[in-house]
């Protein structure tokens, strides 16, 4: 090859253009409720030491939509323990949403918001994933607009030991993950 022909770099644009739709931010409200100290005095003047504090945490993340309908699978970390969840769209829309389900000891959980013919990512089977391939990593973690990045797979079927302690009602500890070298955001 001579020259600098640029004939074989990967494009990404048709993919990103596709997927970004459908790649949601997603903002956790999570109170925190703790005892509060109390004296001697507290007891004699009849406060009875039963109050109570919170605190509001607030977490954000990512989400993909699955289905036309509004069901959104994220990272369990993202949604757990949350009393408000709100979606914002690609395309600004905020929609209240719900828990569905979550699998913890896979960090996945599903939500859902009320909405219709919302674009969707269509789910492929992980199990053609060969190490090389190219990949693209699609995020809105921050709420200011869709992010891209790109890798290939570096390992396939990794077990990373991450859920040894923790076992489903079964006993299994499921670890297969792929690999990749994308930079995502932790």
């Amino acid at each position: 090859n001579t020259g600098n022909t640029l004939t074989n770099i990967p494009d990404f644009r048709e993919a990103a253009y596709r997927t970004m739709p459908a790649v949601v931010h997603i903002k956790s409200n999570k109170t925190y409720t703790q005892r509060r100290r109390t004296s001697v005095w507290d007891e004699f003047f009849g406060y009875g030491g039963r109050g109570r504090s919170g605190s509001q945490t607030v977490s954000t993340g990512s989400g993909v939509i699955i289905s036309s309908d509004g069901y959104i699978v994220t990272n369990n970390h993202v949604i757990e323990d949350a009393d408000q969840l709100e979606v914002t769209l690609f395309d600004n829309r905020s929609f209240k949403a719900r828990v569905i389900g979550t699998y913890p000891l896979t960090d996945l959980g599903v939500i859902k918001i009320d909405a219709l013919d919302l674009p969707l990512v269509e789910l492929a089977n992980s199990d053609n994933a060969t190490v090389g391939e190219w990949v693209l990593a699609v995020g809105n973690p921050f709420n200011l607009s869709s992010t891209a990045t790109a890798g290939i797979v570096s390992a396939i079927g990794r077990d990373l030991d991450i859920i040894k302690e923790n076992r489903d009602e079964a006993g299994m500890a499921i670890e297969s993950f792929i690999q990749t070298d994308a930079a995502v955001n932790p």
